[in-house]
């Protein structure tokens, strides 16, 4: 009597598949996978924890729970300017992610659509934007803006998180057009649609997840940036939160560590992109992949 290395298993619509044993090497991985994943939210969840302490007894017991809870870690936190750092990082995040889009969809439409001589080059101009380092552009970007005047300023803040922002979010876009079915555009061209009318009221509402991927993906790269910021404000107003975060911690140094403190700071500069990528990472990842096959 033999037995199969196969289980066969009939699915929903009536066929059946083969399930095949999963071999040691994939289940190496997956177990891997999920020790990253556990050790990631135990980390997580350490710093919340942590959070809620005092420094004296963080030393004395870096893993036990908060007794008590110091919620005043956080109004220690506030105090320090992460309030106001929030605002402005929520403007400056939020409309720069939202303009990149506004002025990417359109661009890579056209680079997806209108197949002629100048699309090729264009395409790979904006794909050879995403090798150039950070680095490379905050000499002349800092020159620039101090010929008119930004430096130290939200908004020359924001031009600059926009203009980094249109390769990847030209490239991103450009692939979910082309996934897109042209059929629903010859259609439209029958009817008498206009090619801008044509965008705006049916691609557009199509490609509702690629849009939203890309400012999602946009607005936390913006949360998180940093060398810009650092380099370009120099008021406390106009400080973002990882800034403001810098500060407070160099702050400590010289004041005795308020590690609660700290952590609590932590907490406000990551908890928000995380509920924000836990509420929306299906759509994300939908858009991300649709277009992978283009």
């Amino acid at each position: 009597m033999t037995t199969s290395l196969a289980e066969p298993r009939t699915t929903a619509s009536g066929t059946r598949r083969t399930r095949g044993r999963v071999g040691p090497g994939r289940a190496v991985g997956i177990g891997l996978i999920w020790l990253f994943v556990a050790a990631s939210l135990l980390l997580l969840l350490w710093m919340l924890l942590t959070s809620l302490r005092d420094s004296r007894s963080i030393f004395d017991d870096p893993w036990a729970l908060p007794d008590p809870f110091r919620l005043s870690n956080y109004t220690t936190a506030f105090d320090s300017g992460f309030g106001r750092a929030a605002l402005n990082s929520v403007l400056v995040s939020g409309s720069a992610a939202l303009v990149s889009v506004v002025l990417a969809a359109p661009a890579a439409y056209a680079l997806s659509r209108r197949l002629n001589r100048m699309a090729g080059p264009l395409t790979m101009l904006f794909v050879l934007g995403l090798g150039v380092p950070g680095q490379v552009l905050l000499i002349p970007v800092f020159f620039m803006l101090t010929e008119v005047g930004m430096v130290d300023s939200l908004p020359g803040l924001f031009l600059v998180y926009v203009g980094i922002a249109m390769p990847f979010t030209v490239f991103l876009l450009t692939g979910f057009f082309r996934s897109l079915p042209g059929e629903l555009e010859e259609a439209a061209a029958l009817d008498g649609a206009s090619p801008g009318r044509t965008f705006w009221q049916i691609v557009l509402p199509l490609a509702r997840s690629g849009l939203i991927t890309a400012f999602i993906l946009q607005l936390i790269n913006n949360w998180n940036e940093t060398l810009f910021a650092l380099a370009l404000m120099q008021s406390n107003d106009n400080f973002t939160l990882p800034l403001v975060l810098a500060r407070f911690i160099g702050e400590q140094q010289y004041k005795g560590a308020d590690w609660g403190g700290m952590f609590a700071g932590l907490c406000l500069v990551v908890a928000p992109m995380l509920v924000l990528y836990g509420w929306l990472s299906r759509r994300i990842i939908s858009g991300m992949t649709l277009g992978i096959g283009k």
